[in-house]
């Protein structure tokens, strides 16, 4: 693979186009595309020659920062990513709030479809938790409350070369986090309720493929959620893999990967 920007965002793009739908992977916040190593090794053997897209996104990694990261601007910058690469429409792959994205571009533009890695889209219960703390999180406690949402992802639970990989490439940062959550921060739960509503009647009009891969099981209140929300939705929980089933079992994320090339 080679390192390139493309608009704006770093990414590697490897693989050669073929009849399967390109990969793009787009990770968690405070990460980068590191974070896919292990599991892009082993789709190496799995699905040799797939073509994969992993990018960096806005202020992460090799990514410059932008003004703001409203998550419809996001996603329309993966899609300008996208044409400027030269793919075909992609399987989106997202990782945390990622998954927010990746279900956001599938509802605007074409798409093979989409693995939403550990992100629930119900987003109500996270608003609110997150607007109880703005305070904290926009002022000098931001350091502890992060540290408090980073105990809750599960890290301790990887293999210890993962979490060394996830530790040496992180971007922790004020600005940041609070920027990529600033819809959640400031809009009515409500309204959001209702944007995330809206995006799901695209993606689910469209037809599109949706998997969603959980570390904990989501519980049936969510679940049931989901299957009305998004019917054609596929779940597969990995307990005990925390916030991170594609590192926690990478061998067994490629195979979920290579599996969406029939999604074509």
């Amino acid at each position: 693979m080679t390192t390139t920007l493309f608009s704006n965002l770093a990414g590697d793009l490897g693989g050669e186009p073929g009849r399967r739908p390109p990969l793009v992977l787009l990770h968690g916040l405070t990460f980068d595309r590191t974070s896919w190593h292990p599991a892009l090794a082993e789709l190496a053997t799995l699905d040799p020659g797939r073509q994969v897209l992993a990018l960096d996104l806005p202020g992460h990694g090799e990514s410059p920062a932008w003004a703001s990261y409203d998550m419809e601007s996001l996603a329309e910058g993966v899609h300008r990513a996208v044409g400027e690469a030269g793919l075909r429409p992609p399987v989106l792959t997202g990782h945390s709030v990622a998954g927010v994205i990746a279900t956001i571009y599938a509802g605007r533009y074409p798409a093979a479809g989409v693995v939403n890695v550990d992100q629930p889209l119900q987003v109500e219960p996270f608003a609110r938790l997150v607007q109880s703390l703005a305070g904290t999180l926009r002022g000098p406690g931001f350091a502890q409350v992060w540290a408090q949402f980073e105990v809750s992802m599960g890290i301790g639970l990887l293999p210890q070369g993962a979490q060394d990989l996830l530790r040496s490439h992180r971007y922790v940062r004020q600005d940041l986090v609070t920027g990529y959550w600033r819809e959640v921060l400031d809009e009515p739960p409500g309204e959001l309720a209702r944007k995330t509503a809206d995006g799901l009647a695209a993606v689910r009009d469209a037809k599109v493929p949706y998997l969603f891969v959980a570390g904990h099981d989501p519980g049936q209140e969510y679940l049931g959620w989901l299957n009305r929300e998004l019917p054609q939705a596929e779940v597969t929980i990995w307990p005990g893999s925390g916030h991170f089933p594609h590192l926690a079992q990478p061998g067994r994320f490629a195979e979920l990967l290579a599996g969406t090339a029939r999604w074509a």
